[in-house]
């Protein structure tokens, strides 16, 4: 006998794909803005998929969706960035999950190897592809940190749909 699926109890599968989106929308994330140099010039991506891996060597990793139009173009780079957004980034985070080559709407410059470096933000992490794993609908892209910029101030987070604000209990 099969248990129909429910919204608090569901085994996660094609049908139920929007409650298993849902269940993990609860899990609250920092904000990313990835950015790399593509023959197209400058591309960037807003990304919630980012975890720190190991401090040594120094690896980060992100998880862009393979059916992203962009995301050709991350897995066949060399050297990226990775942007922490701080809580007033809001503009630039939406900006970026809509368009990838809205660069007019920030502060960046390119560092020697090409990447596009954004200004003003909480962390910036400049990396070099170190390994890149299948994973289902989206890739795990591992990179190795080369250098970083970083500042103090209050993250950029993302929970139930939803950009906010983290508060300190």
């Amino acid at each position: 006998m099969s248990v129909a699926p429910t919204p608090n109890d569901f085994v996660p599968s094609v049908e139920t794909q929007s409650l298993y989106r849902a269940a993990l929308s609860g899990y609250a994330t920092g904000i990313t803005v990835v950015t790399t140099q593509s023959e197209r010039g400058p591309l960037g991506m807003t990304a919630n998929s980012f975890t720190s891996i190991s401090l040594e060597p120094p690896l980060v990793m992100w998880s862009p969706a393979k059916s992203s139009l962009r995301y050709p173009h991350f897995a066949a780079a060399r050297y990226f960035a990775i942007h922490i957004l701080s809580q007033d980034q809001t503009e630039l985070a939406s900006s970026f999950a809509r368009n990838g080559e809205d660069f007019d709407a920030c502060d960046w410059s390119a560092c020697p190897d090409g990447v596009p470096l954004l200004e003003n933000c909480l962390t910036r992490l400049e990396c070099e592809t170190h390994d890149i794993h299948d994973c289902g609908d989206h890739a795990m892209i591992v990179g190795r940190v080369r250098r970083v910029v970083a500042s103090e101030g209050p993250p950029l987070v993302f929970a139930k749909g939803q950009f906010g604000k983290f508060l300190t209990i």
